[in-house]
């Protein structure tokens, strides 16, 4: 039987914001960290925060495809990136992780790129996933 408090359905890492102000620095600061193409100065955001009913969730992009009921190819070095994101996050005082089991394993900082606020300018910034927008089938990988 399903755990009627699990409205995120087993994916993703719950999370505390500390602050009001906090959200919109989380959303903003999540477009700045992902997977690069450093020759066409292209990032591709990887992780995504969604909010549920007052409750707040750091999720991988292909976890929300999950939770839309797409296919998706959710491996160990996307759950990794997604934990050492979360963790970022929370060492620099943005989030307060709920249950800090779940941040194992984490992927090295040379899976991830995170270009400083400065820099954004310069890049091609591209979600993988948009939070509250439907996609077509053939989007989803």
């Amino acid at each position: 039987m399903p755990d009627a408090n699990d409205i995120f359905r087993g994916v993703g890492i719950e999370i505390e914001l500390p602050d009001a102000d906090s959200f919109l620095k989380v959303m903003e600061t999540l477009t700045r960290i992902g997977v690069a193409s450093r020759k066409e100065k292209h990032l591709y955001q990887s992780c995504h925060l969604l909010h549920k009913r007052g409750r707040y969730a750091i999720l991988h992009f292909k976890e929300l495809f999950q939770l839309d009921g797409k296919s998706t190819n959710f491996s160990a070095d996307d759950l990794a990136r997604r934990n050492k994101i979360t963790a970022l996050l929370e060492e620099w005082n943005l989030i307060k992780v709920k249950d800090r089991t779940k941040l194992e394993p984490q992927a090295p900082m040379s899976f991830i790129k995170i270009l400083n606020f400065e820099e954004k300018k310069s890049w091609v910034l591209s979600p993988k996933y948009q939070v509250g927008t439907k996609r077509k089938d053939n989007e989803t990988k």
